[in-house]
């Protein structure tokens, strides 16, 4: 059997290929970018390997019955999984692969907006050192409300991490229990609550319909005017020209964003405009071992998937 991947961004594919030789099965990669492409490359598979290409319906129509379709990385929102459930095919993804990376990134951007440090960092360079009237109002992290919206595997790990600062941590997840939650030292809130009490915010939920734009101008009209927000989740969370819009006229402080609606961001992007807006390329995953932890455990995901084994991370469809 050979197991296709519909795209990818690596050097090669030779961890994937190590983990399909075990069973018996080898691998061929293409670069498809269009619906009409991945059908054409992956027609009548039994077992696909994705990473960014579009996994439509007729996609997953043109795969063998009960087929598995593994995708790289956390979100599966590229994959429609409504079709992959109405034609009985299976879903694996790699939650887990850079749950620290992410983790370390998204505090490290949160406080260096709550510390102001982009901020001060332009201002230096245009020769201000009034340091205290640009970094004002600045909240001491110990007196700081952060809240969550969603708490997943990434999302735990952020609260580990904050909790040496000593801040409020307040989530909103309505898959969490209080129960849960009482376990983990959080406090379980309304959405409301988050947008009107949070002097950070750092979006940690998969994008679906129900959180599409949880971000928009009326949340946003609803923040403290020094709230900042992170994320480094799905770029769908937010209405970004809702979030240039609040930026701009100082509805909330500051955003460092690290995923984004279109990606590249478009050349005339407002958002590379801004001062008070920190960007990062969609890496908050990486770390040198990280690659090659996504690319192994998605290729022994994919040896399971062909030898007829359980998977170990079926995505729930």
């Amino acid at each position: 059997m050979i197991v296709p991947v519909t795209d990818y961004t690596f050097p090669n594919l030779d961890p994937e290929a190590k983990a399909l030789k075990a069973v018996g099965a080898g691998i061929k990669g293409f670069q498809s970018k269009t619906e009409e492409e991945v059908i054409a490359n992956i027609a009548g598979s039994k077992v696909v390997i994705a990473q960014f290409a579009p996994i439509t319906k007729k996609v997953l129509a043109s795969l063998a019955a009960n087929a598995t379709v593994i995708r790289y990385g956390v979100g599966v929102d590229n994959i429609d999984l409504q079709a992959a459930k109405e034609l009985g095919i299976k879903v694996a993804y790699v939650p887990d692969y850079c749950m620290d990376e992410v983790a370390n990134h998204t505090v490290a951007m949160l406080l260096s907006l709550m510390r102001a440090l982009p901020i001060l960092d332009k201002g230096v360079r245009n020769n201000r050192w009034d340091g205290i009237a640009m970094a004002k109002p600045l909240v001491p992290l110990k007196d700081a409300q952060i809240g969550l919206i969603g708490l997943g595997r990434i999302g735990s790990e952020v609260v580990k991490r904050l909790k040496v600062f000593g801040s409020t941590i307040n989530v909103y997840d309505p898959f969490l229990s209080q129960t849960k939650a009482a376990e983990i030292g959080v406090n379980l809130v309304g959405l409301e609550e988050i947008f009107s009490n949070s002097d950070a915010i750092s979006l940690h939920s998969p994008l679906n319909e129900q959180t599409k734009y949880i971000i928009n101008a009326d949340s946003l009209a609803k923040m403290k005017p020094n709230a900042v927000i992170v994320n480094a989740a799905r770029g769908g969370l937010i209405d970004t020209a809702a979030l240039i819009n609040a930026l701009k006229s100082n509805t909330i402080r500051a955003a460092a964003l690290d995923v984004f609606e279109q990606e590249p961001l478009a050349d005339d992007s407002e958002l590379k405009d801004l001062a008070n807006v920190f960007l990062s390329p969609h890496l908050a995953w990486y770390s040198d071992s990280a690659i090659e932890r996504l690319q192994r455990l998605a290729g022994e995901e994919a040896a399971r998937a062909v030898a007829g084994e359980p998977l170990r991370c079926p995505y729930p469809l």
